[in-house]
């Protein structure tokens, strides 16, 4: 991959546009940044670092399937921030190679937020890759709500992720790409987990996209707190299949 870096060396959110975030994944207004935010940010420099560089991935055939996000304290919506993002390695994958993008936001020099956003390219393999990911713990689910995802969801988050990819934003234009329905974005299922749960000042929120909910849904959020640690699903109410597990813990 590209050993490239692409910086936003300051800037401020948009409090208007936070705002509109905000309603459609469930974070209060409350002056501070989610910090999932900051990593929905960065997705502009990601697509500017695919498009302009060496790329060697057609980008349409990536499979997004796990972000991982670290705040070490509270940002404030009025702070001036930087952002970085840069590719990290290629790793072999059962299904083809993965790689992740790593963004940094920054307060002056000080490290706020974190970001891992992890993508598959489906290619085939001769053999099953050897790192397999450690997910056997079974946690002690308990249904802490229900929820009715409508069916212009998908519409309402690429209005303020800048995310308009096809399969997110109408029957008709995902049919087009194999999928029966639309289906919402990872990120939004990942941001109305996170504004579900009550969140430490300092967290790492590691989540991994299992499968597509299709739009209108029915679905289940289920938790498992623990002392240190939250472990979240969001599963069909009909099959009991999950779209979204993930863990918080605090640092």
């Amino acid at each position: 991959l590209p050993q490239v870096e692409y910086v936003v060396d300051s800037f401020q959110v948009d409090a208007k546009h936070l705002k509109a975030y905000n309603e459609v994944c469930g974070f209060k207004n409350n002056g501070y940044i989610p910090a999932i935010y900051l990593a929905v940010l960065s997705q502009s420099l990601q697509m500017h670092m695919m498009t302009t560089e060496a790329f060697p991935f057609a980008i349409l055939g990536l499979v997004h399937i796990r972000n991982q996000v670290k705040q070490t304290r509270k940002v404030g919506v009025n702070e001036q921030l930087s952002l970085s993002c840069k590719f990290g390695e290629l790793k072999p994958h059962d299904k083809g190679v993965q790689f992740d993008f790593i963004t940094t936001a920054k307060v002056g020099n000080d490290v706020v937020v974190e970001s891992l956003t992890t993508y598959l390219a489906r290619q085939k393999t001769d053999a099953k890759a050897a790192a397999k990911t450690a997910e056997s713990k079974t946690p002690n689910y308990q249904l802490a709500a229900e929820w009715d995802v409508s069916e212009n969801t998908g519409r309402r988050y690429a209005m303020t992720s800048g995310d308009f990819n096809l399969i997110h934003i109408h029957a008709v234009t995902a049919k087009a790409f194999g999928f029966k329905q639309a289906i919402a974005h990872g990120m939004w299922s990942k941001a109305k987990a996170l504004a579900n749960l009550s969140l430490p000042d300092a967290y790492d929120a590691d989540v991994w996209f299992k499968l597509p909910m299709y739009l209108p849904s029915k679905v289940e959020f289920l938790t498992a707190v623990n002392s240190s640690e939250t472990d979240f699903m969001i599963r069909s109410t009909k099959n009991k299949k999950p779209h979204v597990t993930g863990t918080v813990t605090a640092l």
